[in-house]
């Protein structure tokens, strides 16, 4: 009875939970949360799983398996925790003004609570990365007045302060910087609870797998070493056409030039090389043209405006825009956009209600005005400017409005320099060109000389910007990995070996590859200054080098490996470049400058990438159950082959989910908030878990059934990484 009831009580927690993130998607967060996440239902409904999943390791004895027991009682008492939490604790927000004593803060249902002691904000402060605006941290400095003892404390972005069982979070600021809000969580027993639950739950885990008799290591002593079969090389096929007439722009050597200066763009000081590969693939859809590079493409817009207007160079993705700018194929010019009544988007940009239709406008229009704003020069910020007053540093463009405290000789050059440039260009005189680049670029080190900027990561990311080729290696590595998945498949139902030859090229291309990716992991890491973890395009490439990693460590026990490694790879990277032809290297926010920011999305990446090798595996074993070939022996390696691969996989998911369920208790004063990817992340971690209750569950003992499920699970895996980014949203869209 116990066990029927805990895994029908699982099933129906994945289901309720799935409806929920749809139903949030339509009512909102606070009705889904009301409902479903916090109704009185909801939370028996994770009692009874609680409960019979105890009953049931009671008549298991299960206490007998210490380790997995371990594991079970650590995941029972973070759901205690978590109803502790719910029974008890409270969550709030104080407004703070400087030297104003404040003894009180508002709850989550909005009432008026007492603190125990006396709290006074003495002064708050943004601070900025360097020659930016963009801000690398929010501080509070307080003053607290706690048994008779006036304590002086921080309050920072990660850095919460801890006062008589309460927390604070910086949560906002006042506009003029003279007042904070700070959130506040007063959880003491729940808090507690749950941390002793990640405890356990950590070391078990990893004595799970040292253990001798463990499932895992008899699986690892059953599955016998194999070898690699798969050998990825590259095919450069020499094309041969005709040049294309190109409008006119500068020499390739003079349009470097331009892009040897710096630019205030996307909240930071990047090399204008990188500004112009975002314009371009912007435009588009690529970082050249023509044969044309990136910069002479921007410069080309800049001085030769009415050539490039009729440039069929700006790609419009939507069908239906493709309409109303009355093109035929895939690209329009910048006068296709204009006709004699006026803008041809307006009206479809003010009445258009369905949402993709209106998608496909707003990104045309997007592309429509930012040619208008760099032929106007206002996106050309390249002139930085230190305030004599107050030192404060500020960047212009050469339209900009500049400071009444500029001198005139200042004046003169930032207001005519490029100017200037268009006058030489006309008359081709091309070395006068070069030199005033050269006297922009020196006014520039004049002045960030006086900053903490880096010019090794300047050269760093021109070089990121010169050599990067993931297009390349992204569609080799997956068109290689499927016919070497196909050569698989043939090999095992003919049990053959492939060479060593082959063995060995495989395992050389799988080191290039490994190092091609590494390096650009870690120039990317270099020249944003944090670990390269932050966005989509950041965490794709990183599982297209796990991907990679794995096949080469797994390569002896599992002869597929190389071909699930380089098809992984491929796949990965095709969708890093789906987003973002060329991706913007940002700063980071303030709240994801956490180290375990970091883990959490190593971890969870480690296990996306062992559950694809696992999907692939089940592919490959039912296509062989089918073809009628294959022995009883094949499928049952294989389904060892998924076994072994499916304890760590889980085990990283759980750690990974954990994991940041500390980020965010750190960061926000909150442990679990229900947002979309938490939820798909644990309906995951749910459904991959049942699978490893084998001895519970007799399906799961079938090869092909088992193999058939683990092709399915890996659909919650997809939607929880792009489903959730695209069709439900959330805190974690930029994941």
């Amino acid at each position: 009875m116990f066990k029927y009831t805990a895994f029908i009580s699982v099933a129906v927690i994945v289901v309720v939970l799935m409806m929920a993130t749809i139903v949030e998607k339509c009512y909102g967060h606070e009705f889904a949360t009301t409902t479903f996440y916090t109704s009185w239902w909801g939370i028996t409904l994770w009692v009874i799983l609680g409960v019979s999943a105890t009953g049931y390791m009671c008549c298991c004895r299960l206490w007998k398996r210490i380790f997995t027991f371990g594991i079970h009682l650590a995941f029972l008492l973070i759901l205690s925790g978590a109803l502790v939490t719910h029974i008890s604790g409270t969550q709030g927000s104080v407004h703070l003004r400087k030297n104003i004593p404040v003894r009180s803060y508002v709850d989550d249902v909005g009432e008026c609570r007492q603190f125990p002691f006396e709290i006074i904000l003495k002064d708050f402060m943004v601070e900025y990365y360097p020659a930016s605006s963009t801000p690398m941290d929010y501080i509070s400095l307080l003053s607290v007045n706690i048994d008779d003892k006036r304590v002086d404390a921080k309050v920072s972005m990660n850095n919460i302060l801890r006062l008589d069982g309460y927390r604070f979070y910086q949560s906002g600021y006042d506009r003029d910087e003279a007042g904070t809000t700070l959130a506040i969580s007063y959880d003491p027993y729940g808090i507690a609870i749950t941390y002793l639950g990640y405890a356990i739950l950590l070391i078990s885990l990893i004595a799970f797998f040292f253990h001798k008799d463990s499932v895992f290591r008899t699986l690892l002593r059953r599955v016998s070493i194999r070898r690699g079969i798969a050998m990825m090389f590259l095919l450069i096929p020499a094309y041969t056409y005709a040049i294309p007439a190109t409008p006119q722009t500068l020499p390739r050597s003079v349009a470097a030039e331009f892009g040897d200066l710096y630019i205030y763009y996307n909240g930071r000081v990047a090399p204008l090389q990188t500004f112009a590969n975002d314009f371009t693939s912007k435009l588009y859809g690529k970082s050249s043209y023509k044969g044309l590079t990136a910069e002479q493409v921007l410069t080309g817009w800049i001085f030769y405006y009415d050539e490039w207007k009729n440039e069929p160079v700006i790609k419009i993705k939507g069908a239906e825009a493709r309409r109303v700018l009355g093109i035929d194929g895939k690209y329009a010019r910048l006068t296709d956009f204009l006709d004699i009544y006026g803008y041809k988007l307006e009206s479809s940009l003010s009445r258009e209600s369905d949402i993709s239709l209106r998608r496909q406008f707003v990104e045309a229009d997007e592309k429509f005005n930012l040619v208008s704003m760099l032929c106007t020069g206002s996106l050309l910020k390249i002139y930085p400017y230190i305030s004599p007053t107050d030192s404060t540093f500020s960047w212009f463009s050469p339209i900009d409005r500049l400071p009444a405290e500029m001198s005139e000789n200042e004046w003169a050059f930032v207001g005519g320099s490029m100017n200037y440039i268009a006058e030489q260009l006309a008359m081709k005189n091309y070395k006068e060109v070069a030199e005033i680049v050269a006297k922009i670029g020196k006014y520039q080190h004049d002045k960030v000389s006086r900053l903490s900027l880096s010019d090794a990561r300047f050269r760093a990311e021109k070089i990121y910007n010169s050599y990067s080729c993931n297009r390349y290696v992204a569609i080799s590595a997956f068109v290689i990995g499927i016919l070497f998945f196909i050569l698989g498949c043939r090999l095992v139902l003919r049990h053959t070996r492939q060479s060593r030859v082959v063995t060995f090229g495989a395992g050389l291309c799988a080191g290039i590859l490994l190092i091609y990716l590494s390096a650009q992991i870690v120039l990317r890491g270099y020249i944003g200054g944090h670990i390269p973890l932050s966005n989509g395009f950041e965490t794709m490439q990183f599982m297209a080098w796990c991907s990679v990693l794995l096949a080469i460590l797994v390569r002896k026990r599992f002869y597929m490996a190389y071909p699930f490694g380089f098809i992984l790879c491929g796949l990965s990277l095709l969708v890093a470049m789906m987003g973002e032809a060329n991706p913007q290297i940002t700063y980071l926010m303030p709240v994801l400058q956490s180290p375990l920011l970091c883990v959490h999305v190593v971890i969870i990446m480690l296990a996306y990438a062992l559950l694809a090798f696992i999907m692939f595996n089940g592919l490959m074993a039912i296509v062989l159950h089918y073809s009628k070939k294959s022995h009883e022996n094949d499928e049952e390696y294989l389904c060892e082959v998924s076994r072994l691969m499916l304890y760590p996989a889980v085990f990283l998911l759980v750690a990974g989910i954990f994991v940041g369920a500390i980020w965010a208790n750190v960061s926000w004063g909150r442990y679990w908030g229900w947002d979309p990817k938490e939820v798909w992340a644990l309906i995951t971690m749910l459904v991959y878990a049942v699978a490893l209750h084998s001895r519970s569950i007799a399906l799961f003992r079938r090869p092909l059934f088992f193999h058939i499920y683990m092709v399915l699970a890996f659909f919650t895996v997809l939607f929880t990484y792009f489903g959730v980014n695209f069709f439900l949203g959330g805190l974690h869209s930029y994941a």
